[in-house]
């Protein structure tokens, strides 16, 4: 191996050496600037009609803490929580009496709806008394919307607003019904089932 071929290899790994190194620091410095913008960044505003919630997963979100009472196909104008999900009781409730809990299962099926964390009470959005919402703690110590001292709850199954699969329903001790802007079940077709449960 002659002196001249030696440095020629010599001089190429010099100059290679330092693209390298310049190449690594950028990608490092791209790197960390990436992850302190996604690290620092944050929402700048709240959509309208909705807050910022601390409720549990399985509760209904901060926009339904609006009630109000809408048509619902099948089922007539019942009431409905502020994303337009159909509301429901549970006959073996009355009086506020909580019996669908985290523990046994039902609020998987049937989210409770609850308020913020900055809430007190619900609001009464077009179709409700304001004097019928009210709130029951649950078992864990949240508050629950009641509206004429039903707690109220959504169901998994229904796909969206406009939607009343779990009308009828038999499940955790009682019965499922939507409730009309009176407070009063509605067993079927509109119809009034009063409030003799």
């Amino acid at each position: 191996m002659d002196m001249n071929s030696t440095m020629g290899k010599n001089k190429v790994r010099h100059r290679r050496g330092p693209l390298r190194s310049w190449l690594l620091m950028g990608t490092l410095a791209l790197g960390t600037a990436a992850t302190v913008a996604a690290c620092s960044s944050s929402p700048s505003s709240t959509p309208a009609g909705s807050s910022a919630s601390s409720a549990p997963a399985g509760g209904s979100s901060a926009a339904s803490t609006t009630i109000s009472a809408k048509s619902v196909p099948g089922v007539g104008t019942v009431l409905v929580n502020g994303q337009g999900q159909t509301l429901y009781m549970l006959t073996s409730e009355q009086g506020g009496k909580i019996t669908c809990t985290q523990a046994n299962g039902c609020t998987q099926t049937w989210p409770e709806t609850l308020l913020t964390s900055r809430g007190t009470t619900a609001k009464a959005g077009s179709g409700v008394q304001s004097s019928l919402l009210g709130t029951v703690k649950d078992a864990s110590g949240n508050l629950e919307v009641t509206y004429n001292h039903w707690p109220l709850y959504t169901f998994s199954g229904d796909s969206g607003p406009g939607v009343a699969k779990g009308q009828g329903l038999t499940s955790f001790g009682g019965t499922w019904y939507v409730l009309n802007g009176s407070g009063n079940p509605v067993a079927s077709g509109g119809a009034s089932a009063g409030n003799g449960y």
